[in-house]
């Protein structure tokens, strides 16, 4: 990809190749200890951010760690709505992909999520980002919830650029015999998807960072950025299968033949999309529901310098308002 997209400008291979050297080599600081878990099951554990009022339950994506949501003192959702009298709890999907082997993505919602919300005891807010989002909307389907809102979550994938849908068709047929003997798709294979949907950008963000004084602000984000980015456990074969083939490439969900409908919700919807997401477009995300479209990026929404006034504190708004519950 470095070479394709450098070919004409051995500068830029070299930046490009500089900023990767200091990403390897740059310093990392300790990971925060989790969060104290309330209940937990099949590896999972539902996580207390502390607060107060109604339960608000995030949801991420089985695809990279949960902590996109917890990044740090001045970058945590999380942490945030906790200081704004809301209790975020987070369903942290951990790392123990042997205890979930066998379980769909459906029955990653049926039987780790939705228990895990039962637990509780009373009705919460569903959260969900990116595949998360989705999810979010299965569980609805099931459990008394007070609203679901939805990040960058996909659910019409007939929507997705043709280009993008021959290519992630082609990498399943190439790691589904891997995937078959393991058990498991490694997180590389679903790296390599993310990289080939821009690879302009993924050459470029090295070259800037080549550019930024090693203790920038921004050169620390950057580090923390990637490592999320690259960082995940492997997808129980299962649950691969599903998301390839019966989103991507059968869109069970915008067919309305998987095991939820959003238009089927008695409770409010709201979904934030981003105009700019490469990784979820914009025109795959759930529909009905009120709308709130950024031009963040599928990250730059949650994380990044104008999050919080342009998705935290429109969400906190919107988790405060009172609402009928499915």
């Amino acid at each position: 990809m470095l070479r394709s997209e450098t070919a004409n400008a051995p500068d830029r291979m070299a930046r490009a190749l500089e900023g990767l050297r200091r990403y390897q080599e740059a310093e990392r600081a300790p990971s925060a200890e989790p969060m104290p878990a309330v209940a937990e099951r099949f590896g999972a554990a539902l996580r207390d951010y502390g607060g107060s009022g109604a339960p608000v339950v995030f949801i991420p994506s089985l695809i990279n760690p949960p902590n996109i949501l917890d990044l740090g003192e001045e970058r945590s959702l999380l942490r945030w709505l906790a200081v704004q009298g809301h209790r975020p709890l987070l369903l942290d999907w951990g790392w123990d992909v042997e205890a979930r082997r066998d379980l769909s993505v459906a029955q990653h919602v049926t039987d780790i999520a939705v228990p895990l919300i039962r637990s509780l005891g009373e009705p919460a807010h569903l959260v969900g980002y990116c595949l998360g989002g989705t999810m979010a909307i299965g569980a609805a389907a099931a459990v008394e919830a007070r609203s679901v809102a939805t990040l960058a979550a996909p659910w019409h994938f007939a929507r997705f650029p043709a280009e993008a849908t021959v290519m992630l068709a082609a990498l399943w047929q190439n790691a589904r015999p891997t995937a078959d003997a393991l058990g498991l798709l490694p997180m590389e294979v679903l790296q390599s998807a993310f990289w080939s949907l821009d690879p302009a950008r993924t050459v470029s963000k090295f070259e800037a960072f080549a550019a930024l004084p090693p203790a920038s602000v921004e050169a620390r984000m950057f580090v923390t950025m990637e490592d999320w980015a690259n960082d995940g456990p492997p997808l129980p074969q299962a649950a691969a299968r599903e998301l390839f083939e019966n989103f991507f490439l059968a869109d069970s969900p915008g067919r309305g033949a998987w095991i939820a409908d959003p238009a089927a919700l008695l409770c409010p919807l709201l979904n934030i999309v981003s105009t700019t997401d490469r990784i979820v477009p914009a025109a795959t995300a759930p529909s009905p529901g009120e709308l709130i479209a950024l031009a963040q990026g599928h990250v730059g929404m949650v994380v990044g310098r104008r999050a919080r006034e342009l998705l935290w504190e429109p969400l906190s708004a919107w988790l405060s308002r009172p609402e009928p519950r499915c």
